[in-house]
């Protein structure tokens, strides 16, 4: 494949990604394929290489159902192949040393030393860059199921003290959005977009 079809096929994939509501039921999304999706996923920029997401991934019929009331009854987690709850680390600190454990000891030792800095000095830092790099790879998670065929909607609307309860979710992490995937029982509404000139500001406002 030349350049120029990779860049059309990426275009493709972008502008072909809307979220859908209304899905198939019953569809099953196999195990090879939703591993792919997940690590395509895993594979987004994070500060630091701290993969601050985790993927909790739901897929049994009775979990879905679970997480009705939770989503205050919106049927797209019922209805879709899987339910995809995208967590942040608000400890991802810890994992440093073993993201740097094949680095030199001068690296290691650099890298730690920012990493730990930063967490213990501001108190913001865990949860923001918790949120931040787990919604990077929740885009890069809709994008890379809508690469192989399947639909995606982000969620914000659900109560999250009740899912972490439900759920048994360490406190260690923080839900970020619901992400259900399957396939549309309906075509998704295409939104409209700002032109460039309302978001993009050159150089200063």
């Amino acid at each position: 494949m030349s350049q120029v079809e990779q860049q059309q096929t990426a275009e493709q994939v972008i502008l072909s990604r809307h979220s859908v509501r209304q899905y198939q039921r019953d569809v099953v999304i196999p195990d090879a394929e939703l591993n792919e999706i997940l690590e395509l996923a895993a594979s987004a920029p994070s500060s630091w290489n701290l993969q601050h997401w985790r993927f909790l991934v739901i897929r049994e019929q009775a979990n879905k159902d679970r997480l009705l009331p939770i989503a205050f009854g919106q049927q797209q987690v019922s209805d879709a192949s899987a339910v995809v709850v995208v967590l942040g680390d608000l400890q991802a600190n810890l994992t440093a040393p073993i993201v740097f454990e094949k680095a030199t000891p001068e690296v290691r030792d650099t890298m730690l030393g920012q990493i730990n800095g930063a967490y213990a000095n501001n108190p913001t830092v865990g949860r923001d860059e918790a949120i931040r790099n787990a919604s990077l790879a929740a885009m890069q998670l809709m994008l890379a199921a809508r690469a192989k065929g399947y639909d995606t909607v982000p969620m914000g609307g659900y109560n999250p003290a009740a899912l972490i309860q439900e759920f048994n979710i360490p406190e260690r992490y923080i839900p970020v959005m619901l992400l259900p995937i399957g396939k549309a029982a309906s075509p998704a509404r295409a939104t409209e977009r700002l032109p460039l000139s309302d978001v993009v500001i050159n150089e200063s406002f």
